[in-house]
């Protein structure tokens, strides 16, 4: 419903395709249809969003959640109180690796059709077995997006499921999601996991092959979130809940998968995300994903709710790899952060339960 205030609002936002929402919010006037004044600003990295919010330069961004975390608890920098009253996708990531690396654990994995589901554990006992073989002083080098990020712990979890160590056997650094693929092109990195579209480049570009989907290891698993600092959130709680309901908006349009081929052409253009429509309509509900590609999932199945048990997931496992201090209280962060409370004032009633079909990657 839209009101007479109007309320601006900075959102930071880098190139990725599961940005859409944001996006289509602000093309198809839904921001401005609720009183929104949504000023969208691109980023290099998500350390300048990070930076940004730190600094008041920006009001919100569509964030990583365990980004969002480390921000709201001072992990790195000065830091600033957040709040998440909106997750904003599920799925869309990708691990793809060079050519050579593809080669030698198998390139029929690439070959398994959409629709069919791939085995994280059988390509993570091939991708183990070329590890071993290579042995401690060749280390492969595998990038994310950040070292706060899903990216960074959906691959730790994976890897060590399969008998390969994150810190010990393989080398994990940070590259900023637009530099994944030259950094594979020039042998810089053997391999990244990074949100569409950058795997559909680096295979569209000849320069490396993915070999798994996200949703391998954690079907429907939380992506992005939509995060805006406390301080503006409370000096603006109705202009808050027109924002999310904008969101909301798009987030059901991202869904629609006969927008698909609209959202595309939308997401291509320069002042956007300047890449081809057919490689950003792979990865969308209503497109035609190949050669890995992860789809991304907006609203259905709850997507949109900021579920307190994947705020606790993401936080046991920030804490398992060492990101955070045991004398962190992550039940009480966890509750600070996501604000399922804010998302039932405009969304409605919570979903209470997780689906059986979107558990985890078995570790056993």
């Amino acid at each position: 419903m839209a009101t007479d205030e109007v309320t601006r609002i900075r959102i930071g936002l880098v190139r990725l395709t599961d940005m859409a929402p944001a996006f289509v919010a602000d093309a198809k006037g839904f921001f401005v249809a609720e009183g929104v004044d949504a000023i969208l600003s691109i980023e290099p990295s998500w350390a300048n969003i990070a930076d940004k919010l730190t600094y008041r330069a920006l009001d919100a961004a569509v964030m990583l959640p365990p980004l969002t975390f480390a921000v709201a608890a001072g992990l790195r920098g000065a830091g600033t109180p957040l709040i998440v009253p909106l997750s904003i996708s599920q799925n869309g990531n990708a691990f793809t690796v060079s050519n050579a690396l593809a080669e030698a654990v198998g390139r029929d994995i690439p070959q398994v059709p959409p629709s069919k589901a791939v085995d994280a554990r059988s390509v993570g006992d091939r991708l183990a077995r070329v590890v071993a073989a290579r042995g401690v002083g060749a280390r492969l080098r595998f990038a994310v997006v950040h070292a706060y990020s899903s990216h960074d712990l959906l691959l730790r979890y994976w890897l060590a499921a399969c008998g390969i160590h994150p810190i010990d056997d393989v080398e994990l650094v940070a590259v900023a999601p637009v530099d994944m693929v030259a950094a594979l092109a020039s042998g810089e990195i053997d391999g990244f996991c990074a949100g569409a579209p950058w795997g559909a480049v680096a295979t569209a570009d000849g320069v490396g092959c993915t070999i798994l989907p996200s949703s391998a290891i954690w079907k429907n698993h939380p992506e992005k979130c939509f995060a805006v600092t406390a301080d503006w959130a409370e000096r603006h709680p109705e202009g808050l809940r027109a924002t999310v309901r904008a969101l909301l908006r798009a987030q059901r349009f991202c869904d629609t998968p006969a927008n698909a081929e609209e959202i595309a052409r939308l997401l291509s253009v320069p002042e956007r995300m300047g890449v081809a429509s057919q490689v950003l309509r792979a990865s969308l509900p209503g497109g035609s994903p190949s050669g890995g590609v992860d789809v991304s999932r907006f609203f259905a199945g709850g997507a949109s709710e900021p579920r307190h048990a994947h705020a606790d997931w993401f936080l046991d496992q920030m804490a398992r790899w060492g990101r955070f201090s045991a004398e962190v209280d992550r039940p009480a962060l966890a509750r600070a952060v996501y604000r399922p409370d804010v998302y039932n004032q405009v969304a409605g009633a919570p979903i209470e339960l997780i689906p059986e079909t979107d558990r985890l990657f078995d570790q056993g």
